[in-house]
């Protein structure tokens, strides 16, 4: 970022907007990473299971974050793509214990990688692996084997190790996003 957004951003002057999109498998802690990313005193105390969507707002020195967290659930999943023309970025959460699903999620991202709304445009992708505090998880590396990310060429993609409930791993992919 250049002298004058830095000096915009201080003054207020400049506040970049941006959609993003938060997908993911039920249960792979969507919800906690957006609560942990805004401010401490917006953070929600009990974290429930998103049904549905819902939309959360929050800034950072540079930007304004308009999130869609959506519901990972297999009977909901088929609403995703109804917002993948607004979104501007996506942030994509595996649960990294959750060895058995990782098919799963594998299939579901290839799905959104492969959707008309997605293919041919270069959208980053943020991906967390996240429970990195639980005995079973797998590291980020292994997580982006499994989820062969290395094929992605057309996106530019970033993957962190994660911990949602501490917030161990999530600024980092803030700071990949807005870089």
């Amino acid at each position: 970022m250049g002298l004058f957004d830095k000096l915009a951003g201080w003054l207020g002057l400049k506040k970049k907007e941006v959609h993003v999109l938060c997908l993911g498998l039920d249960n792979s802690g969507k919800t906690t990473i957006i609560n942990k990313l805004k401010p401490s005193n917006s953070q929600t105390q009990d974290i429930v299971p998103t049904i549905g969507f819902s939309i959360e707002k929050f800034k950072t020195a540079s930007l304004s974050f308009t999130v869609f967290d959506m519901s990972g659930q297999g009977k909901y999943r088929d609403l995703w793509e109804h917002y993948y023309k607004e979104g501007q970025a996506i942030i994509f959460v595996i649960d990294s214990s959750d060895k058995l699903r990782m098919v799963v999620a594998k299939e579901e991202l290839d799905t959104l990688l492969n959707h008309p709304d997605i293919k041919h445009r270069r959208l980053p992708i943020l991906f967390f692996a996240n429970k990195m505090d639980l005995r079973d998880a797998v590291s980020s590396v292994k997580v982006s084997q499994l989820l062969s990310l290395e094929n992605i060429k057309d996106k530019p993609w970033h993957i962190c190790a994660s911990d949602a409930l501490k917030g161990d791993g999530l600024q980092e992919g803030v700071d990949w996003l807005q870089g």
